[in-house]
């Protein structure tokens, strides 16, 4: 299992349900490089292990996550700051490792947002499958007010998940979007009061890990290529993972149990 080897990301594994933590709310979750060292493994076990079935992303102390913790400066930090092809590769590396890494996870995610999701924090939420918001949250692309233009790949999710005009605007102007606003725009799937949050975020986390992981990974394949096919091929492929679906363990225990009116036990095979 998975063990972070700093404080500042929690890692918890219940009933096939993966929670990861950012945990530094003194500075409301900001990412520093005690986050960014366990982010990406902690991504990368929930991919390869059979033991996690759903992911939960949340944050401690009433924020998500306020993006890069801009102020900070590292101890023996150089004056002279890397080339820019040096930081690009870098940057690329991390964008790949933890952004793309969590989008393109074939289980279930969900993003429980409390207070401030911020900059990359956003992003990050952006990039799970199902945004559920405290009354409390509130969400800003926030580049622009520190002279940047976004990374971890937010214009691209952001215009997935909103209309591109809204995207634009959201990116543009840095504006800061309540839960109930981001409600109204398809921001975000759900808003409940803070205390509810977490419960109703396990609750579905757990609907989600009794489910079929096969089929999960199947239906994200065909949301993901809706965006990228044409209408022939994509249909093409769905019907390939239809009938490959259909095949499964899992689908002949569902009919199964179709029949006998009791629930099925999906077993990812």
């Amino acid at each position: 299992m998975f063990e972070s080897d700093s404080a500042a990301l929690g890692f918890e594994l219940n009933d096939g349900v993966a929670t990861i933590t950012f945990n530094r709310p003194e500075a409301r979750n900001a990412l520093n490089d005690d986050v960014t060292r366990n982010f990406a493994p902690a991504l990368a076990w929930c991919a390869e292990s059979d033991d996690v079935r759903a992911v939960i992303l949340t944050g401690a102390g009433g924020a998500f996550c306020a993006g890069a913790d801009v102020g900070r400066r590292r101890p023996g930090e150089q004056e002279e700051p890397p080339t820019i092809e040096a930081q690009f590769q870098a940057m690329k590396e991390r964008h790949r490792s933890m952004g793309t890494a969590l989008y393109a996870l074939r289980k279930p995610t969900i993003a429980a947002v409390p207070g401030a999701a911020a900059g990359a924090g956003m992003t990050f939420a952006l990039a799970c499958d199902m945004r559920l918001a405290a009354t409390s949250a509130f969400f800003t692309t926030a580049y622009a007010r520190i002279g940047l233009s976004g990374d971890y790949g937010v214009a691209w999710l952001l215009s997935r998940v909103v209309t591109p005009a809204y995207a634009r605007q959201l990116l543009l102007t840095s504006e800061r979007v309540s839960a109930e606003q981001a409600l109204a725009k398809g921001l975000v799937n759900y808003v409940y009061p803070d205390d509810a949050l977490m419960d109703e975020a396990r609750s579905l986390a757990k609907q989600f890990a009794a489910g079929p992981p096969i089929a999960y990974r199947y239906i994200k394949d065909n949301l993901d290529e809706a965006f990228l096919l044409d209408h022939p091929t994509a249909v093409a492929h769905e019907t390939q993972r239809v009938v490959k679906s259909g095949s499964t363990h899992d689908s002949r225990e569902a009919r199964a149990a179709f029949a006998e009116k009791r629930k099925p036990k999906f077993q990812g095979r």
